[in-house]
């Protein structure tokens, strides 16, 4: 079975039946990643590449870990060191890449709608590992299915979304895709970092972290980008965590069983206790290692690899 999709570029545009087909396959791919032999021949002779124009450590090593686990050739291209720096258009250096042969393209670029632009100038597919302000597909799918690893189903689930909601991706594409199953989402920030008109969204909107984590089931906090603290958007990081910092103490008005998610890489201190971090409420060394999976079964889908391939 393959995603009938030629590029992954954001879940807004998503079927529930396509996240569903995605989160089934990556059950028996994180069974690959538990075994002594961490190796299917699923995409051999497939080639694909990663090119971020911003750091990452968590999205791209998975992506090339997913890539080499299913035996495709994969390739990091460093732009700090690639021709992009001696001032080549990112349309001539897409169209270098795809005449080298590469089959697939992951992409992550500080702009806005970049992976967009890729996939309509090249015939090799596009994953989109987070564009600007706009979404971060897969972060949000490998948080839906550590969440539904957990629970046991996503279908209306009451989920908090805590901090920058104004600039996070990785809320965005939470927001898409948990809205397709019926869940109850609040979003939490100071006023400075809510997006105007958020509730058009289907999400309820809170600047209360206390009365907004009565009853859920799911936190989600989001990193503070120190860089925005700048710009004069909240007085201080102290002031950000005295209101808006997730610890045991304010955990309690959410259900016992409240699963605790972060993207990372986390503010200690600042958006989440150490604590809480480290606790058994927290899944996020599981949403890493869910990581690997969720992109090994895209690459799979993607790329052709048939059932026979990972279940031998």
């Amino acid at each position: 079975m393959r995603l009938e999709r030629k590029d992954l570029l954001g879940i807004r545009d998503m079927s529930r039946d396509e996240l569903d087909l995605i989160l089934d396959t990556a059950g028996p791919m994180k069974d690959i990643i538990g075994r002594d032999l961490k190796k299917v021949p699923a995409l051999r002779g497939k080639a694909m590449v990663t090119v971020f124009y911003e750091n990452s450590t968590r999205t791209r090593t998975s992506f090339e870990l997913a890539g080499k686990y299913l035996s495709a050739d994969t390739v990091n291209l460093a732009v700090a060191t690639s021709s992009v720096q001696k001032g080549e258009s990112l349309r001539d250096t897409i169209k270098t890449i795809e005449v080298m042969g590469f089959d697939l393209i992951v992409i992550r670029h500080s702009m806005t709608g970049t992976p967009h632009y890729v996939a309509r100038n090249t015939s090799m597919r596009v994953i989109n590992a987070g564009d600007g302000t706009n979404e971060h597909p897969t972060q949000a799918l490998l948080d839906m299915y550590t969440i539904r690893e957990k629970k046991g189903t996503l279908e209306g689930l009451k989920v908090a979304i805590v901090g920058d909601i104004l600039h996070s991706r990785v809320a965005r594409s939470n927001i898409y895709g948990l809205s397709k199953y019926g869940c109850e989402l609040r979003v939490i920030g100071p006023s400075t970092l809510m997006p105007a008109e958020i509730e058009k969204l289907g999400v309820k909107s809170y600047h209360n972290l206390d009365q907004a984590l009565e009853g859920v089931d799911v936190v989600n906090v989001l990193r503070v980008q120190r860089e925005r603290q700048q710009s004069g958007l909240f007085p201080s990081l102290d002031e950000y965590a005295n209101l808006y910092m997730l610890s045991p103490a304010r955990l309690r008005r959410a259900k016992e069983d409240v699963l605790v998610l972060h993207p990372g890489p986390m503010n200690r201190g600042v958006e989440i206790s150490s604590s809480l971090a480290d606790g058994a409420q927290s899944v996020i060394n599981e949403q890493v290692t869910n990581g690997v999976a969720i992109r090994m079964a895209l690459l799979f889908l993607m790329m052709g690899g048939t059932r026979d391939e990972i279940t031998n």
